[in-house]
């Protein structure tokens, strides 16, 4: 496998080697495939598909939607838990407000030291309950983004496995992309030539479509 020096965007075609050996003076004409790395795009939850709005061969840019997966249950779990905190602010302003009501009275030796404790101690809960009705709704408003699968980095689009309509397991890979900002060619060296070579070597490639060679070395 060779490392390409730099940031280019090769096409997926033949490619020449020409890498030069531990002697310093051998030189190897090889052919081989340009790659990419490929990363795939788990579904967080088991849902059906409901769009996929790219193709194979397609490039993308990092954070175009790839699978777009049902967000009915999830919308309506989001909008439960956005009218739970509504309630719960709405109560907390109400025990806000009767704490520093009891408050100012407990300054002025109108109301007791229990009736201040009391309202404390409500306030206290309600604020407790509010934080964690929020924290519910961000996990809600969290689960309902990552039904919208985007792609991790630029890329091209390699594998779609699943199609509109079909339902995708948790964890199955719903979509595959070839990310560009590091491609690597593979060869294969002939018998004569592995003693030849050695990891680290350097090497020049040569791909179709591209008017220079590229410096890149062996792994």
């Amino acid at each position: 496998m060779v490392t390409l020096a730099g940031r280019w965007t090769l096409p997926a075609a033949a490619a020449a080697l020409l890498a030069a050996g531990c002697g310093g003076d051998r030189v190897f004409q090889l052919a081989g495939t340009v790659e990419r790395t490929a990363l795939e795009v788990a579904a967080p939850v088991s849902e059906v598909i409901v769009a996929v709005p790219v193709e194979r061969g397609q490039r993308v840019a990092a954070g175009e939607i790839l699978v777009q997966l049902d967000t009915e249950v999830a919308e309506a779990e989001a909008r439960a838990r956005e009218a739970a905190l509504a309630a719960a602010q709405a109560l907390l302003a109400e025990a806000e407000g009767e704490f520093q009501r009891v408050k100012t009275l407990s300054e002025r030796r109108v109301a007791s030291t229990k009736e201040l404790d009391r309202a404390r101690r409500e306030r206290d809960e309600a604020l407790a309950t509010a934080a964690e009705r929020e924290a519910r709704l961000m996990q809600a408003a969290k689960r309902l983004r990552d039904l919208t699968i985007r792609a991790p980095g630029a890329g091209v689009v390699d594998q779609l496995p699943f199609e509109a309509g079909e339902r995708v397991p948790a964890g199955g890979v719903a979509a595959v992309v070839q990310t560009e900002d590091r491609p690597w060619v593979r060869v294969w060296l002939p018998s004569r030539a592995v003693a030849g070579v050695t990891a680290a070597a350097r090497a020049e490639v040569s791909v179709e479509g591209l008017d220079r060679r590229l410096a890149g070395r062996l792994e």
